[in-house]
C-alpha cells in the first residue's frame, strides 16, 4: 500500500492509498478514514460504495461521514468504482466502462480482463485492509445509487462477512432497469440467467437477509424510473423482511441527499457493528 495523502480529520486520519490489484489487473486507489479510537484498539469497518462516474474521492469529500464515524468509533473505506488507466477498457457513455464497474465480475471481452469489482470488494481489498490496518474484522456496507446496488447485492450474497447493510437511492432491480440491462449485457452477456446474482430484489426474494435493511430514497429523485424503489418496498412487505425504505420528501439524487441522512446511517451501522 502506497500512502498518497493523509490529513487529520475529526481526531482521526483521512488517508488515500494506492496499491497493485491482482484481481483488477492494475493499480487501484481508495480512501480510508480511521477514527481516533483506532489509536487504542482495532475498530469495525463501514464500506461506502459510490455511484456512476465517481472515484474514491467523491463521497470521501462530499458525504460528510467522517464526523459521525469518529463519534461512533467506525473506520470508513471509500473504494473506487472501477479499474482505471491505460489499457483498461472504456466507453464514451458515462454509464459503462471506467467509473461504472457496477460491482460485478465481468465475463465478456473486453471487460473481463479488468472489471472484477465484486471480487475486489469481497476478497482482495478486505484481505489487504485487515493485514495492514487496525481493524477488528467486523464489517458493514452501504452505498449510493450504483453503489447502493453493490452494497445490497454484496451483503445479501455474503451475510457471514457483512453484519449490516444500508443504501442511499440504490438501483434495487437492475435486471428491469436501464441502469442494469445495458451494463449486464455488456459485462455478463445476453443470457439473463447470469444476471440474477447481481440483482438485489432477486437475491432478497431467493435468499432473504437475516438482519434489518435501511434504505433512504429521495422522493423527487430525477432517476426514480431507473432506481425502482417500489420493487424493493413491495418485496420487503411480501416477505415480511425486517427493514425500512424511507421516501424522503423534496430530496433528489445528489450528495446533499447523502449528507442529509449520513448521520442516521452511520449511527444505524454503529449500533450493529459495535454490538458485534
Amino acid at each position: 500500500m502506497e500512502l498518497l495523502s493523509q490529513n487529520r480529520c475529526f481526531g482521526g486520519t483521512q488517508s488515500v492509498y494506492r496499491h497493485r490489484s491482482e484481481v483488477c489487473g492494475g493499480e487501484m486507489t481508495f480512501g480510508l478514514f480511521l477514527p481516533p479510537q483506532a489509536g487504542n484498539r482495532p475498530v469495525p469497518l463501514l464500506w461506502y460504495l459510490s455511484g456512476l462516474t465517481c472515484t474514491h474521492e467523491n463521497a470521501m469529500t462530499k458525504a460528510g461521514l467522517q464526523r459521525h464515524a469518529a463519534e461512533h468509533g467506525l473506520a470508513l473505506v471509500f473504494p473506487d468504482t472501477s479499474p482505471r488507466g491505460e489499457g483498461v477498457a472504456d466507453d464514451q457513455a458515462y454509464d459503462l466502462g471506467q467509473g461504472a464497474g457496477f460491482y460485478v465480475n465481468a465475463t465478456q471481452k473486453p471487460w473481463s480482463r479488468h472489471f472484477r469489482m465484486y471480487d475486489y470488494i469481497v476478497s482482495e481489498l478486505p484481505e489487504l485492509l485487515m493485514a495492514e490496518q487496525p481493524l477488528n474484522g467486523v464489517h458493514g456496507i452501504t452505498g449510493h445509487s450504483m453503489g447502493g446496488h453493490g452494497a445490497l447485492t454484496i451483503a445479501f450474497r455474503n451475510p457471514a462477512q457483512f453484519r449490516s447493510v444500508s443504501a442511499f437511492a440504490p438501483i434495487v432491480n437492475p435486471t428491469r432497469s436501464d441502469w442494469g440491462r445495458k451494463q449486464f449485457s455488456a459485462y455478463l452477456g445476453d443470457d439473463e440467467a447470469h444476471w440474477v446474482e447481481y440483482d438485489a430484489c432477486l437475491l432478497l426474494a431467493e435468499r432473504g437477509w437475516a438482519g434489518e435493511i435501511l434504505i433512504d430514497q429521495g422522493a423527487t429523485d430525477q432517476f426514480l424510473e431507473q432506481l425502482r424503489p417500489e420493487a424493493m418496498a413491495s418485496l420487503i412487505a411480501e416477505r415480511r423482511q425486517p427493514g425500512v425504505l424511507r421516501m424522503q420528501a423534496g430530496y433528489d439524487h445528489s450528495y446533499y441527499f447523502v449528507a442529509s441522512f449520513g448521520e442516521d446511517h452511520v449511527r444505524w451501522h454503529a449500533e450493529r457493528l459495535n454490538a458485534a
